[in-house]
């Protein structure tokens, strides 16, 4: 182990699901996981990544069991199919990360279910594969840990426009896209304590962490790489920030170690939680809100026809 790494229990006979693990901190989980004797399913949305990632990942762990599975957070239609597909197979879930996500498209951009693409991705999809997904995580009295992102600090929620129809504002959006996602990772937690769900929710950020959410994605808008992201890689390289590896050790923290608890926030320890080892903070002022966090809930359950019984 390195200054730079963390632990990971034995985690032989669990099955992990990580979304987004195509690359960047998902990749990295899900690396990580398989190496702690965990199977891992990969959602994603892109099967030619996800065949790449897994061809990395057998190959530095050649006994890895690893599968991807096809999803596209944005359609509730695919995600309603992945849902039905993992239950008709009917094995307890024991890890689930909600780790996929996009970022700051330059426009607004609309979902195929009329949502805006950043509040349907990070959080609304997330919330309804949760939803369905419940009777496999109680199960497997699962760990689930959301991904968040230091910019859930900021802006908070619109809820007079929760899908930015009025003024669109790209650091707004992501912002509320991620504290939205936050909330409902701390609420899971609360309705699994309140109604004996069994399940553990508690939510990680990796702090600022080169990776390629910030890069050039044409589908989105973005045809290069913009100077954030550059000036990002940068700053990582001489040690400023983090990298994907040290950015995703929150999340692998939070949902695998046994002293990580439900209703938690975790992040790096380092100036401005920016970068560092993994450790318990105190959640952002809008993540800690449980008001809002019961709102969230409602809302999500009545946009995404998704009904979380008690």
């Amino acid at each position: 182990m390195s200054a730079k790494d963390i632990d990971v229990p034995d985690l032989s006979g669990r099955l992990a699901v990580v979304t987004g693990a195509s690359d960047g901190l998902g990749l990295r989980l899900a690396h990580r996981l398989v190496q702690a004797g965990a199977e891992v399913i990969m959602p994603v949305r892109n099967e030619r990544k996800g065949a790449d990632a897994v061809a990395e990942i057998t190959r530095a762990v050649p006994t890895a069991t690893v599968s991807t599975r096809r999803l596209d957070l944005s359609s509730l239609e695919s995600v309603n199919d992945l849902a039905a597909e993992l239950l008709s197979e009917g094995r307890p879930i024991h890890i689930l990360v909600n780790n996929a996500g996009v970022m700051t498209p330059p426009q607004r951009q609309v979902t195929g279910d009329g949502f805006e693409l950043q509040f349907a991705t990070n959080h609304l999809g997330h919330f309804a594969l949760v939803g369905q997904l419940l009777p496999l995580l109680r199960m497997g009295n699962a760990r689930v840990t959301t991904q968040s992102s230091v910019a859930a600090a900021q802006h908070g929620i619109r809820w007079d426009d929760l899908q930015w129809e009025r003024s669109y504002s790209t650091s707004g959006s992501y912002a509320s896209s991620k504290i939205a996602v936050s909330l409902f990772g701390m609420e899971l937690d609360r309705r699994s304590r309140t109604d004996g769900w069994g399940i553990v929710s508690n939510v990680a950020h990796p702090g600022v962490a080169a990776t390629n959410l910030l890069a050039a994605h044409p589908e989105l808008g973005r045809s290069s790489d913009g100077l954030p992201v550059r000036a990002i890689r940068t700053l990582a390289r001489l040690g400023v920030l983090g990298t994907a590896e040290t950015g995703m050790l929150p999340a692998l923290y939070a949902a695998t170690n046994p002293e990580a608890r439900g209703g938690k926030f975790y992040g790096p320890n380092g100036f401005k939680q920016l970068r560092g080892m993994p450790a318990e903070q105190r959640p952002y002022e809008y993540v800690a809100d449980a008001a809002a966090a019961a709102r969230i809930w409602t809302v999500s359950e009545e946009l995404c026809g998704v009904r979380i019984p008690a």
